[in-house]
């Protein structure tokens, strides 16, 4: 088997990784992708088109903003203030470091949507101290649920992103056989 072909290979596993890494925070995802990308281009034995280079690097760009952006609009779609913007990113922190209590399930994974809900929900209830006691409790559960959900909307759209970058890239480079 070729050198090239065994370069090929490890580089889509490193694409496998990056769109993990689309999903899970606290790794590179289409960055990583990108990287792979450029490697193969820069280093394929065969002229090779620039689409999945100029594709990955779109998706990255686009994917640094999209989950930002998709959480910012869902916060203030319901009318959120930065309090609970904040709390739910130092939230997003408590729950992947684990410093909440031990979760019998999920582990990090699950320590970060909780730990974005309950940041979200404290830094609204903090901040909304001229509502009533159950009227702060309401608006803070809605702020939370929008975070959340709009976050979970970001982080599909840049799993998407770098989806489609892997999908040009294979479809722009199959099949993998090169001679020495």
């Amino acid at each position: 088997m070729s050198s090239f072909v065994i370069l090929y290979w490890f580089l889509v596993a490193v694409m496998g990784v990056g769109l993990i890494g689309a999903f899970v925070p606290a790794l590179p995802g289409a960055g990583l992708i990108l990287a792979a990308v450029a490697v193969w281009t820069f280093a394929s034995p065969v002229t090779v088109s620039f689409v999945p280079l100029i594709t990955a690097a779109i998706a990255l760009v686009l994917s640094l903003g999209v989950g930002y952006l998709a959480t910012y609009l869902g916060a203030k779609k319901v009318g959120a203030s930065k309090w609970g913007q904040v709390g739910s990113m130092i939230g997003l922190v408590v729950g992947f470091l684990g410093l909440l209590p031990a979760l019998p399930v999920g582990g990090p994974l699950l320590g970060i949507l909780v730990g974005t809900m309950l940041g979200a929900f404290a830094g609204e209830f903090l901040f909304r101290k001229e509502l009533e006691f159950a009227q702060r409790v309401q608006f803070s559960s809605k702020v939370s649920l929008a975070v959340v959900v709009s976050s979970l909307v970001g982080t599909l759209l840049e799993g998407l992103l770098a989806l489609t970058a892997i999908i040009v890239f294979l479809l722009s480079t199959w099949p993998p056989s090169f001679t020495p």
